[in-house]
């Protein structure tokens, strides 16, 4: 499990470190450098991936460019204000730290290169291989998420045999199609609701969070290579509606499904990523989206989650008062800029969910507005 992430000469930082716990929540304005930890490990896997990240190959590197995030070229990712590094001015790293050591990646910087070397002199690995960001059960869900379509690709090679759901959830419905009857072993994120404790009964549920008496159908379309995914609506599991498309259905629904079906199909020790899981959503479907990112971790998956919502924290905060989580499995940033820089603010929350400190701007918008109100 990872414990801390540090940049060097990474976009919006010249130098920064965060920890990380079981479930950590990145806050803070609009492009304040939240984003950037989420996509230097996401580089990192990308990395990985494409077969660039051996520092034993002298062709690898950070390959900036590809299904996970596209960064540009070296003079898109370099900090505006490098500090030199021991053996090559402007280097760029990316430092995991994990119970077992610390793993360092370098690379040299090029301007015009999409494919930065790795400079083996920098670069120090300690265990690499027991990194739970390379293993079979990371997820990245990007804040551009799958929209409402008519149908969806259906990639064995990517849903089925790497289970990888796509970094926009393009994915989702075919792995949903092929392990639907699946049985969910673990009773951590069960749902009260629930019919069924099959992946597509227990997402119905949590999906009902958001939509009473909603059903799922993920079917495959005869002769091509994509996938069709309609709803039903019914009451206590049963259909009595006919098949809608998503196109006529809620757009939530659709842009929550990768959210849900990540949660649902974490393994104890798996790393998933997720980019403002908030987006389209009612505030009473935000909070139970906290709620099942929360019941996630204590299946001992880890979760990094970027947010702009109140409605996520403050059910983040109910889940460690309700004894969910604990204290300390809960780690948050509040990213602002303070006289040019990035400030970095990380508050603590309590055995009753309250927070050992409130910074200025830190989801206090509500609070701004009232005073407005009643003034």
């Amino acid at each position: 499990m990872l414990t801390a992430v540090a940049v060097t000469n990474f976009k919006a930082f010249q130098q920064a470190e965060i920890s990380i716990g079981p479930l950590t929540l990145l806050s803070g304005l609009n492009s304040s450098g939240k984003s950037t930890f989420l996509q230097a490990i996401a580089l990192l896997r990308q990395s990985h991936d494409a077969g660039t990240l051996s520092p034993e190959d002298d062709t690898g590197g950070f390959l900036l460019n590809g299904e996970l995030v596209e960064l540009g070229v070296g003079r898109d990712v370099r900090h505006e204000a490098w500090v030199p590094t021991d053996s090559n001015e402007g280097s760029i790293e990316i430092t995991l730290t994990t119970g077992d050591g610390m793993n360092r990646w370098s690379a040299d910087y090029g301007r015009e290169d999409d494919l930065l070397l790795l400079n083996t002199g920098r670069t120090y690995l300690m265990w690499p291989h027991s990194l739970s960001l390379f293993d079979r059960g990371f997820q990245y869900l990007k804040a551009d998420r799958i929209t409402p379509a008519v149908s969806y690709p259906r990639s064995h090679e990517v849903a089925i045999r790497k289970g990888f759901l796509g970094s926009r959830g393009e994915h989702t419905v075919n792995f949903l199609r092929h392990h639907q009857d699946e049985i969910i072993a673990t009773t951590e994120t069960r749902h009260p609701q629930e019919a069924s404790p099959s992946l597509l009964g227990r997402t119905e549920a949590w999906l009902r969070e958001l939509c009473p008496g909603v059903n799922l159908e993920a079917t495959g379309i005869e002769g091509t290579d994509t996938v069709r995914l309609s709803y039903r609506f019914g009451t206590a599991g049963i259909s009595s509606s006919n098949s809608y498309r998503p196109t006529n259905v809620g757009f939530g629904l659709t842009y929550v499904l990768p959210i849900v079906v990540a949660c649902l199909t974490a393994s104890p020790g798996s790393l998933i990523l997720i980019e403002n899981p908030e987006a389209h959503l009612h505030p009473r479907g935000q909070t139970a989206m906290a709620r099942l990112i929360a019941n996630t971790v204590t299946s001992g998956a880890q979760v990094i989650v970027e947010t702009h919502s109140d409605h996520v924290l403050n059910g983040i905060r109910v889940a460690v008062k309700q004894q969910i989580l604990n204290p300390s499995d809960v780690t948050m940033h509040y990213f602002r800029q303070s006289n040019g820089a990035i400030e970095i603010v990380s508050p603590t929350v309590g055995p009753t969910g309250k927070l050992s400190a409130w910074p200025d701007g830190f989801f206090d918008e509500w609070d701004r507005l009232l005073d407005e109100l009643i003034d």
